[in-house]
C-alpha cells in the first residue's frame, strides 16, 4: 500500500507550506513510503483530490486545501487529523497502516489488547485485600503521575498550537476567497471585451452592408443615367429623320 500526499509545490501560503512540510518530514522520520502529487502543476490530480475527499470532510466553500492524505484509494484525512493522531502517537492506524514492532503504537495496542481480554496485572490481586494505591504500584504510581502532569503540560501546548494552527486556516480560507474573487473579476471583464468585440464587429458588418447597398443603388442611378440619355438621343434622331422627309417631300411637290 503507498501512501499518497496530495500538496501544492508554488502555493503561496505559508501556512499551506509549514503543514505540507511537517507531514512529509515526519512521514520521512517514520519512513514510510509515500507519493507526493502536486496540485499546482497537475489537473488531473487536482480534480482527483477533490473528488475523492468526502463531502462531510470539506470545508464550507467545498474546496479542500492541501495537504490530503490517501492511503491508495481511501481518504486518510487532512493535516488537522494527522496532526491529531501524531499527538495520540496513532499515526499508523490513521494511516491505514500496521505498527512497526517495537514502536510506541505497537506498545500502546498490545497494551490496549492485554486489558480487553482481561490478562490486565491488577487482576491477579486479592481483592479482598486492600492495598494502596501507592505500595500495590511502587515507583510505577510516581511515574504515572509524573506523565499525566507531562500529558497535560504537553495538552496546553498543543492547545496554543492548534489555535495558532486555525488562525493559519482561517487566513489561508480568506486568501483563497481573495483569489477565487479575483478570478471571478477577471472572467467578468474577458466577459465584457468579448460582448464589445462582438458589437464591434456586428457594428462592421452593418456598415459593410450599408456600403454594399450603397454601391448597388449607385450602379443601379448609373444604369438609368445611362438609359435615359440614349432614349433621348434616339428621340433626336427620330425627330431628324421626320423633318428630312418632310423636306424631301415638300421639294418633291
Amino acid at each position: 500500500m503507498v501512501i499518497k500526499v496530495f500538496l501544492a509545490s508554488s502555493s503561496g501560503s505559508t501556512a499551506i507550506k509549514k503543514k505540507q512540510q511537517d507531514v512529509v518530514g515526519f512521514l520521512e522520520a517514520l519512513k514510510v513510503d509515500y507519493a507526493q502529487l502536486d496540485i499546482a502543476c497537475n489537473e488531473e490530480n487536482r480534480m482527483w483530490m477533490r473528488q475523492n475527499v468526502p463531502e462531510d470532510k470539506k470545508p464550507a466553500n467545498g474546496i479542500p486545501l492541501p495537504p490530503q492524505i490517501f492511503n491508495e484509494e481511501g481518504y486518510c484525512g487532512d493535516y488537522d487529523t494527522f496532526f491529531d493522531a501524531k499527538e495520540d502517537n496513532s499515526v499508523y492506524a490513521f494511516l491505514g497502516l500496521p505498527p512497526p514492532p517495537g514502536s510506541k503504537e505497537a506498545e500502546q495496542a498490545d497494551k490496549a489488547h492485554i486489558v480487553e481480554n482481561g490478562n490486565h496485572a491488577e487482576e491477579i490481586l486479592d481483592d479482598s485485600i486492600e492495598v494502596p494505591v501507592e505500595e500495590r504500584n511502587g515507583d510505577a504510581h510516581v511515574e504515572e503521575e509524573q506523565a499525566e502532569e507531562a500529558d497535560e503540560e504537553e495538552g496546553e501546548g498543543g492547545e496554543e498550537e492548534a489555535e495558532e494552527e486555525a488562525a493559519n486556516d482561517e487566513a489561508t480560507e480568506e486568501e483563497t476567497a481573495g483569489d477565487e474573487a479575483l478570478a471571478e473579476e477577471e472572467e467578468e471583464a474577458v466577459g465584457e471585451t468579448d460582448e464589445q468585440a462582438q458589437a464591434e464587429e456586428e457594428e462592421q458588418e452593418e456598415e459593410d452592408l450599408q456600403s454594399e447597398e450603397e454601391e448597388e443603388l449607385r450602379q443601379l442611378e448609373e444604369q438609368d443615367d445611362e438609359g435615359s440619355e440614349e432614349e433621348e438621343e434616339a428621340d433626336v434622331q427620330e425627330e431628324e429623320e421626320e423633318d428630312l422627309e418632310e423636306t424631301q417631300e415638300e421639294e418633291a411637290e
